[in-house]
């Protein structure tokens, strides 16, 4: 009866504490490919096109401005103004390869760069050094619509 109590608990505080952005994230880090299906308005305030590098292996691990671990492999980056734990599409301008990263750290604090994307998120879009992209900040609404496709 214990061990059932037990397990009736841990599913109803995991339920209470998950993010369904956050599961959605972590189900799609390897297919963050998206087709170009929905729409969004231009406004210089929520497209521009930047330049952008990545970081990788010497900050693997450390914590980040929101206090998380940093993690290479994961679908994030760091932003000057986007708020924390938001969500961006990114889509390299060479290829017109997207992804959804989520603003987990701030940076980059020299270039003029305004992103630096995590290991994963630049190799996916084909970055190996700097790149032109453009960033679409998200809201919470086309961050699942977009990540349950």
């Amino acid at each position: 009866m214990n061990k059932l109590i037990l397990a009736v608990f841990v599913v109803v505080t995991y339920s209470f504490f998950s993010n369904p952005i956050q599961s959605a994230e972590a189900s799609s880090r390897h297919t963050t490919r998206m087709s170009k299906t929905h729409t969004t308005k231009h406004h210089s305030k929520t497209h521009h096109q930047s330049t952008v590098s990545w970081y990788g292996a010497d900050f693997h691990g450390k914590k980040t401005a929101n206090g998380e671990r940093f993690d290479m492999y994961a679908m994030t980056a760091a932003h000057k103004t986007l708020p924390l734990s938001s969500y961006a599409e990114v889509t390299n301008l060479k290829n017109h390869r997207s992804v959804i990263v989520r603003i987990n750290d701030r940076g980059p604090f020299h270039g003029k760069r305004a992103m630096d994307l995590s290991y994963a998120a630049a190799k996916e879009l084909g970055i190996k050094g700097t790149g032109s992209v453009k960033i679409t900040p998200l809201g919470h609404d086309q961050t699942v619509a977009m990540l349950s496709q």
